[in-house]
């Protein structure tokens, strides 16, 4: 894949798990994930349809992971940012 490709992909939130979010290289085409994804995930809501190349800023996603997955498995899922425990000092 060159640098200049450019791939629409569509990104679906999941009405289950904040921000978790589905990337799809065809609009709708939920047929290559397991159904076991959608336990967890839910009923995929559309949120936006994308230009994706390489070069492309997102915000928790790397664009060419994400374009090489879209390339090998048609769905990239971008899991939620992991929360961080703030420590707790019971003696203070």
């Amino acid at each position: 894949m060159s640098d200049t490709a450019i791939t629409t992909c569509w990104i679906y939130r999941s009405p289950k798990q904040a921000e978790m979010y589905l990337y799809l290289g065809e609009k709708d085409a939920f047929d290559r994930l397991p159904e076991a994804f959608f336990a967890r995930f839910g009923g995929p809501e559309l949120v936006m349809e994308l230009e994706l190349h390489p070069a492309r800023k997102l915000a928790r996603a790397d664009a060419g992971r994400v374009l090489e997955s879209l390339a090998e498995k048609g769905f990239y899922l971008q899991m939620p940012p992991e929360i961080q425990a703030e420590l707790y000092d019971a003696e203070a």
